[in-house]
């Protein structure tokens, strides 16, 4: 098989196309995948980099990776999602494939469905019930022709009237987009402030907010302001703009950084904000006076329980929400692809596509 090897964190340099590796055989309890499309997501830049790592307190941004703030990933051994990483490693968290074979004990989904799973896979244990696995950061993952990947994660979307690229686009962006809104408990009526409303998750929860029937406003920058209001958003803010204080029941936020303090701000008492994401920066400053006095509650979000993803399956079978594609570009260009993801030029996802396999 073919496949994009990380062999280190650091820069695109650490990306290696490889050809001629053995085709994974799956074990007990799981499916080999033959990938037919894999998104782009921060998470797999951010893996990269090792920016998970706690000494690591710049945005999430390539250029902020050569800058010795310590978003650098060479020394950051602990920069995977749960730590430290095997090299090399298969990355790529977002899948869209076809099951090829069976291991032993799998019965489906059934050989030639078409499948997908959540890029953070529930595997609670006594000492950790939030207990998870990343597809393509503890285990070998999308950026490849083939995949192996344990059966009771892989969802069954044969029925989608989706493309295989607009599926691989959605797990990582909608399957978090959809757990930030679960934990929020946003519904209808609701007043909701999403954050980088342009970006995969954040233009995600506008258009799953608005199916809730919530009143969404997006902060985004004025060149993206109609995109995010064709997503559903009722109006948009400009990035730089006053928060309006007290304004909203929900903040979404995949951004933090300097904007925390205002958008905890615009909360009405009794509020909530669910945070999924640092793209500006992991290091807030707050008033938790802010915090108490008016009984804010802020969610931490990656845990996704699995009726969270099987929620959006069932969205996706139905073909009742549909992601927005920027570009394609073949897996072997992935540095490209990676680079034009973090120009933030355009709305929507960027999605790598494997070159065709025998089987």
């Amino acid at each position: 098989m073919s496949a994009v090897r990380l062999t280190g964190h650091g820069g695109p340099d650490r990306l290696e196309w490889v050809t001629g590796l053995p085709v994974p055989v799956p074990g007990p309890g799981e499916v080999l995948v033959r990938v037919l499309a894999a998104g782009v997501n921060n998470t797999d830049i951010n893996t990269r980099l090792g920016w998970y790592s706690s000494s690591v307190t710049g945005a999430t941004a390539e250029g902020d990776a050569a800058k010795g703030d310590g978003a650098k990933g060479d020394g950051a051994e602990d920069g995977g999602w749960a730590g430290a990483l095997t090299f090399p490693r298969i990355q790529g968290g977002d899948l869209c494939g076809r099951v090829l074979a069976h291991g032993p004990g799998v019965t489906a989904p059934p050989i030639g469905a078409r499948v997908t799973c959540p890029i953070n896979q529930p595997e609670p244990t006594a000492a950790n019930p939030l207990g998870f696995v990343a597809l393509g950061s503890e285990y070998d993952g999308a950026f490849a022709t083939h995949c192996v990947v344990p059966a009771r994660h892989l969802y069954d979307v044969s029925a989608s009237p989706l493309t295989d690229v607009e599926i691989a686009a959605m797990p990582c962006a909608f399957g978090t987009a959809e757990n930030l809104l679960t934990r929020a408990g946003v519904s209808e009526r609701q007043r909701v402030l999403v954050t980088g409303a342009s970006g995969g998750v954040g233009l995600a929860a506008v258009a799953l907010a608005a199916l809730r029937g919530a009143e969404v406003t997006g902060i985004t920058a004025a060149a993206k302001a109609d995109t995010v209001r064709k997503a559903g958003a009722v109006r948009t803010l400009d990035r730089d703009a006053a928060m309006p204080a007290g304004a909203f029941d929900a903040v979404i936020d995949v951004v933090g950084g300097p904007g925390w303090a205002g958008r905890i701000a615009a909360l009405r008492p009794g509020g909530c904000v669910a945070v999924s994401g640092a793209i500006a920066g992991p290091m807030v400053d707050t008033d938790l006076r802010q915090l108490y006095l008016r009984d804010i509650t802020v969610h931490g979000c990656t845990f996704q329980p699995p009726a969270v993803f099987a929620r959006l399956v069932s969205l996706i079978n139905r073909g009742a929400i549909r992601p927005l594609i920027s570009r394609t570009f073949p897996l072997s260009d992935i540095a490209l692809a990676q680079a034009e993801f973090l120009s933030k030029r355009h709305a929507g996802k960027i999605v790598l596509i494997p070159p065709e396999t025998a089987s």
